[in-house]
């Protein structure tokens, strides 16, 4: 008979730790899900605003015998704008190449409306995400337009502007949701481990009756729910990363490739799975520690 109810409790406390488990997997896969894409989501929106670019003019007026100094003047002034705080990327377009892109633009393979080279050379300059915010943009553009050699600075500001608030409140939104798991993966999780920590109240008050001490009665559920959480975490994980495997393999893409930014995420869902189960565990526990005998058939 002993026998029996010895392995009734073995296969209900078995269960009771596979349901846990399954649970921080669960709602952690989520986090990291919500994770993933605002990590993406940040990437990608530096990569837009990276293609809002400024060009800054020389002077299109000078002689023909002065066009191997102007030339090595334009290329001294190219590899200063390059170096400026604000540049991300610079990309000289010389005269050839100006009316070559003019030409495309308006459709004309022939010579005949160009009788000679009229729109001048030009830095098209990259600025950094930072730099897009509509109260720095002015100050990148000035500080542009003081190198010298540089006759003339232009941007469309109005839609850099609309695409900067635009994505910045992409990412607000992504950025709630996220927290909005983390509160609910501290709830989800903490409410599994109340129901287990419950399941054995008798056990914790049994164990402080014959005079155990607390931190006696706290350290082996607090070692098994570090065990749970790494598991769940762990599982969560490969869920996590088989699912984004598979789906950034469909659409051919691997979108981020900053693996850094992984191991922090990694370290931050074992971080919450180990925390928020210990901490719940210690709560739950503690309150059975300090409650009555009576007070267990009434919890």
């Amino acid at each position: 008979m002993a026998k029996s109810v010895d392995e009734f409790n073995k296969k209900r406390l078995r269960s009771s730790n596979i349901t846990v488990v399954i649970s921080i997997a669960l709602v952690l896969f989520l986090l990291g899900l919500m994770g993933l894409i605002l990590i993406n989501a940040q990437k990608y929106s530096d990569y837009i605003k990276e293609q809002l670019v400024v060009n800054a003019y020389f002077d299109e007026n000078y002689d023909a015998k002065d066009s191997l100094k102007i030339a090595k003047l334009e290329e001294e002034t190219f590899k200063k704008i390059q170096i400026l705080a604000p540049v991300k990327r610079a990309t000289y377009i010389s005269r050839d190449m100006a009316a070559k892109e003019a030409k495309t633009s308006m459709g004309i393979d022939s010579d005949a409306l160009f009788e000679e080279n009229i729109f001048p050379s030009s830095v098209e300059v990259a600025l950094k995400p930072e730099y897009v915010d509509p109260a720095k943009i002015d100050e990148a553009i000035k500080i542009i337009g003081s190198v010298p050699g540089i006759v003339d600075v232009k941007n469309d500001s109005s839609l850099m502007v609309d695409v900067y608030n635009n994505l910045n409140r992409i990412l607000k939104w992504i950025l709630g949701f996220s927290l909005l798991f983390l509160i609910l993966a501290v709830v989800l999780i903490n409410n599994s481990i109340r129901l287990k920590i419950f399941s054995k109240r008798f056990i914790i008050k049994t164990m402080q009756l014959v005079g155990a001490k607390r931190r006696f009665i706290l350290k082996p559920f607090i070692i098994e729910a570090v065990v749970l959480g790494c598991i769940g975490s762990f599982l969560g994980l490969i869920a996590l990363f088989g699912v984004w495997y598979y789906f950034t393999s469909e659409i051919g893409s691997s979108f981020v490739q900053d693996n850094q930014q992984y191991f922090w995420l990694v370290l931050l869902i074992f971080g919450v799975g180990i925390l928020i189960t210990v901490l719940s565990t210690i709560i739950a526990t503690w309150r059975f520690l300090r409650s009555s005998v009576d007070d267990l058939y009434y919890s």
